[in-house]
Parts: structure tokens; sequence; C-alpha cells
């Protein structure tokens, strides 16, 4: 199993003055740029530690939110690109239906994985739904716009004969020529987040990597199956390296340090959803009758409920505690045996995987901590991991 680590640079200084909304309306007179260098120094040695530890690195991008400073991923990955040798770079991702020129996608990356020497996984993500307004793109044709970048992208990659001409729905070029094209051939792998059977079964379709982002114990399982029933059904079977889990990890001496670890990375998922209604659930995002549902149900009612424990116990994400984050598979905590037995056993519920996504730092969590949860995890619970699969 390979793992990843993975930070949204979160911009914690600020929450204290937050109302109804951490996103799209925060005035940036709260952001502090002495203390947001600090924080990004902090943040990137934090990952640059993980090229010894042999962990590798993953990063992110949100736009105009305070729980997430990390508004460009590649500007993080460039740097870690030439400051490690050894791990793998993912960046999951890039909104792609919301970025105007998927050339300039395709030239980033490829001057990644050139700087990396061949170390780069490139993510691609719909987007969440707050950052409509922020990129002011339309969400009634959003993943029209997604899968027709996603193609462009990987035409620009793979084309090595000179300029090709592109007249999509949405982007047009006369001239299409990518310099530097990618050290990996034919093109970096390619990944995207998915939270239901349908985006697995798109992925499965392309043979795409899927990884789940806190869809835990009871959501997991329905998509995983749903993603190695497509990829039958096209003629290949899914590898375990083609299915990816998120979860937060705390590990410490004793249970105690474990939990209050997870307890302070677990602010990550009590914030990161809260935001403005108005922003939460703009029209053609999802379909009809999702819409009407999440509208009908409350906006917080409807994300609450697609969290539970094994037992199925709703959880509210906004208020989730460490022992009910646990029983939902969204956290893994506590000593380093701990850490193995609730892993070990979401592995087997769900049928396996190859990356776990691993969020080892998170709110309000001290460099020191990071720096001790990280290592404590590289020695103790990683030599384990060559026992799954």
């Amino acid at each position: 199993m390979h793992v990843w680590h993975f930070s949204e640079m979160a911009y914690h200084p600020a929450w204290p003055h937050m109302g109804e909304t951490y996103r799209v309306t925060v005035p940036n007179r709260l952001y502090d740029p002495q203390i947001g260098a600090d924080l990004y120094h902090r943040y990137l040695d934090e990952w640059a530690l993980c090229d010894e530890l042999g962990i590798n690195i993953m990063t992110n991008e949100h736009h105009a939110t305070v729980t997430c400073a990390d508004s460009v991923c590649t500007i993080p990955m460039a740097i870690l690109a030439r400051e490690t040798k050894k791990v793998r770079l993912l960046a999951l991702g890039m909104p792609i239906a919301n970025r105007e020129n998927p050339i300039r996608v395709a030239e980033e990356y490829s001057m990644l994985d050139v700087i990396s020497r061949g170390r780069i996984e490139m993510g691609f993500v719909k987007g969440v739904p707050f950052e409509i307004s922020p990129a002011n793109s339309n969400p009634a044709d959003l993943m029209e716009r997604f899968w027709e970048a996603h193609d462009l992208i990987l035409k620009a990659m793979t084309t090595h004969d000179g300029p090709f001409s592109w007249e999509g729905t949405h982007f047009h070029y006369r001239s299409v020529n990518i310099w530097p094209r990618p050290w990996q051939q034919p093109h970096p792998p390619v990944w995207m987040p998915v939270g239901s059977p349908g985006s697995a079964i798109e992925a499965a379709e392309r043979g795409i990597v899927i990884g789940t982002l806190n869809t835990g114990w009871a959501r997991t399982p329905g998509i995983f199956d749903a993603y190695r029933k497509k990829a039958a059904e096209c003629g290949r079977s899914a590898k375990l390296h083609d299915l990816a889990y998120m979860a937060l990890i705390g590990v410490g001496r004793t249970r105690e340090e474990g939990w209050r670890r997870a307890d302070q990375i677990l602010d990550y998922s009590r914030t990161s959803g809260i935001v403005s209604p108005q922003f939460a659930n703009p029209p053609g995002y999802v379909a009809p009758k999702l819409a009407a549902s999440a509208i009908a149900g409350g906006l917080n009612t409807a994300r609450a409920t697609r969290l539970q424990t094994r037992d199925g116990k709703p959880i509210n994400p906004r208020t989730v505690g460490v022992e009910d984050a646990i029983g939902a598979g969204l956290v893994f905590a506590g000593t380093p045996d701990d850490v193995w037995d609730q892993l070990k056993a979401f592995y087997d519920h769900v049928g396996g995987f190859g990356h776990l996504l691993m969020m080892g730092q998170g709110g309000h969590i001290s460099h020191d901590d990071t720096v001790d949860n990280l290592t404590l995890f590289s020695q103790e619970v990683l030599p384990r991991l060559a026992e799954l699969g």
C-alpha cells in the first residue's frame, strides 16, 4: 500500500473571527501575510520531511476560504519537486472545469513531471459547489467542461508530432503544442476524487485512479464495488492500485495522545463545510432530484446524514468527536496498534485499496505534534502495511 501525507495548509488564525461562513465572502483583511509566510514554510517543511520518512506527498487546492490557503496546488508541488528526491507527488487536485485554459494545466503538470524526474501523479477534480461563485463558472455544464478538459489535456501530453487544433464545445485552440512534454509516458497517472458510485463508474470507464474522501464505513464499499464492476465490464480487472481512501490519522505513544492529535486534525472536517447557504447548492451542480432532496431536508441535515458510524448512527461533521469519527471510518487514531487494527478492519470491510491518503496535519495541531505524528506512523505503522494486499 502507498501512503500519501495530505494537508490543506489551513489559515486557522482567522477561524475565531468567522461567522456563518468560512468561504467565499470572507474579507482577506483577516489574512496576515507575515503569519501566512510562517505557516507556508511550516507546512512545506512537514511535507519535505516525508521524503525521509518514506511517505508520499499529496496537495490540493481551494479558493476564497480560510480552511485552505493552498489556492494553486501546483505551486507547493513545484517547490517539493525540487526539494524532494524519492517520494511521489500527487496533486488531488486541479479543478479543470473551473480553469479557463486546460493547455496551461497540461504545461504545468508536464513541467512538474520533468523537474521531479517522473514522480508526478495528476489529479483532476470537479471542485466543491462553494467555488462556483469565485470561479464564475456555470454549474449546469460543469461535468461537460470537466471531461472535455480532461481529454484535451491528455491529448496535449501525448501528441509529439507538432501542433494540432481543437474545436470542442467549451474549448477552442488553433494550435496546441506543449513544451515540455512529460517525463512519464504516455502521461503521468490520472486520479480523481469521487463521492458516489456513479462517479466511480465514469472513472472506471477511463482507467482513472479514484480517491474517496469522507465516505467512511457506510458509503465506501458501494463506491469501490461500482468501480470494480464497471472495470470488469470494460474488460479489465480493477487492481488495488486503482483505489484510494482518505482518513484523518492521529498516532501517539498512548491512546490519549493519539486521540488528542486526531481531535485537533478533525477541525478540518468541522470547518470545511461551513458556508453560507446561497453557495452550498448552486442550480445544476447536482441532479435535480438530489438538489430538491437537499433543499427539502436542509443542507446541513443532508450533509450530516451522509456520514454514519458502522452501526448506522448518523454523525454531524461539524460536531463529530474522535470516538464517533473512528466508528465511521473517517479517523484512525490511538497507539500504533490501535491505528493498525482500525485500518486493517476498514481495509477488509471495503475489499481492499492500494493507497491511503493520510491527513496527518489539520486544524490547530502544532508543528512538533505533526512531525511526531508522521514519524511515529512511518516507524510503527507503515512497515506493517506490507501485510495488506
